[in-house]
């Protein structure tokens, strides 16, 4: 598998994948799955307005979650929040990424993709503004599923949006959208608390400004959601086809994709815990509260480099086992620092807990290495994403509970620090060089 993206020929279909189930993008010499469409030609304006819209998106797919772990202490006390309650909040992400992002492409189909993303940007726009008017835990919690709900299917649907108008530049405008989700994440863990104080300190306008920015995200998809969409291929129902094509694997039969769906699990999991607890973690230990978020601003940033340079790094070796196991020694030594000398290492502790978080891009690097089919990239990215959401939802809520009963972050940390050790095996049976339909 080549570390450089084909350029593929505009004319020619692409992998666009109608799957009840999250979409994972395929490396450009997988072959086309079942399933694939061919896109409507747009014009320049369109086109200008999509990388508008793709931009925009991409920085609201994130602040929902990075601010409120800023200021998680103040919400907390704002609405007299018990740990076990701000644990569930913490556990609300992977949650509503599991349940509603599976939905994403149905609705894509019937409603058109842009049209659905639209929706979900108005969502999160909705979430956000109803949030800081919510006054107790269940009123919160029921905005901020709103505005995750959004996230859950416009996330789904970037890579779709991207496949569909930019078949001959998706690396390109994959990197853009890339540095975009990046940057909100870390726009949002460091400014939130700065905003804050600046508008007079209380949490409810906060949490609220960022609405103001979802609602620009909303603007440049109303034109393009009249647009429903693409042209199905013929013969494509995942069944075998005229022209021999098989149907997609049965990815539950493959003790890899299980490996795989427990890797995204505990890597998300870890990934959780850092953007809910973190900020919380620095300054039970004396750190300012601006400093915190910086703080988690510098772990979430990492990832902007690191997102090119680790999957490029992965389709060289045959064998990804080696990464894995850096990048969990990396979380590891982070999570022991912090128990350690938490504000005395708090640089070093969030540099490499950044380092760690970017075992996210090989996750979805390997799902596309572990098939042969475009079909069956498809179908292993739907389980392994499920899967791995599913198990991520329990870390954070019962990293609440241990803080909330321990009374203090030593429990927490070993639980954090301990889960590194499972996912450098399961990852490293994941990395391994062989494909889902040799096992099924």
């Amino acid at each position: 598998m080549p570390d450089e993206p084909q350029t593929l020929d505009p004319a020619a279909p692409t992998a666009l994948v109608s799957s009840a189930a999250p979409v994972t993008t395929a490396p450009a010499d997988t072959p086309v799955a079942a399933g694939s469409a061919v896109p409507d030609r747009a014009g320049p304006w369109a086109v200008r307005l999509v990388v508008v819209g793709l931009v925009l998106a991409a920085v609201n797919l994130r602040p929902a979650i990075t601010s409120l772990g800023a200021l998680l202490e103040e919400v907390r006390d704002g609405l007299h929040m018990s740990g076990t309650a701000a644990g569930v909040l913490t556990s609300v992400p992977p949650l509503c990424f599991a349940v509603f992002g599976i939905t994403a492409p149905r609705l894509a189909r019937r409603f058109g993709t842009a049209a659905v993303v639209c929706a979900g940007m108005a969502a999160i726009f909705a979430g956000l503004a109803l949030r800081p008017f919510a006054t107790g835990t269940v009123g919160f919690l029921a905005a901020s599923a709103l505005a995750l709900m959004g996230i859950a299917v416009s996330n789904v649907l970037m890579p779709v949006i991207v496949k569909r108008y930019f078949p001959d530049r998706v690396g390109t405008v994959t990197g853009l959208y890339s540095m975009a989700l990046a940057l909100g994440t870390s726009l949002a863990a460091a400014a939130t608390v700065p905003v804050t104080e600046a508008l007079g300190g209380g949490w409810r306008t906060g949490l609220g400004v960022w609405a103001i920015l979802a609602a620009c995200a909303v603007l440049p998809w109303l034109p393009l959601a009249r647009d429903r969409g693409t042209r199905p291929r013929a013969g494509s129902t995942g069944r075998p086809t005229a022209d021999g094509q098989v149907a997609p694997p049965r990815v539950t039969r493959s003790r890899t994709a299980w490996a795989l769906g427990v890797f995204f699990g505990l890597q998300a999991t870890g990934a959780y815990i850092t953007m809910g607890w973190m900020p919380q973690i620095f300054r039970d230990a004396g750190v300012p509260a601006g400093t915190a978020g910086v703080l988690l601003a510098v772990t979430m940033v990492m990832g902007v480099p690191l997102a090119f340079v680790i999957p490029r790094l992965a389709t060289r070796l045959r064998n990804q086992g080696p990464i894995v196991v850096t990048l969990g020694l990396c979380g590891f030594a982070g999570y022991t620092g912090l128990y350690l000398a938490p504000a005395g290492g708090a640089w070093a502790w969030a540099l490499l807990l950044g380092v760690s978080n970017c075992a996210f891009p090989l996750a979805l690097t390997m799902i596309g290495m572990r098939s042969r089919t475009g079909a069956g990239v498809v179908r292993l990215s739907a389980f392994a994403q499920s899967v791995g959401y599913l198990i991520s939802v329990p870390g954070p809520l019962l990293v609440g509970v241990l803080y909330q009963h321990s009374g203090g972050w030593g429990l927490p940390l070993a639980l954090m620090a301990g889960l590194m050790l499972p996912q450098m095996i399961v990852g490293t049976l994941a990395g391994r060089d062989r494909a889902v339909e040799d096992e099924c």
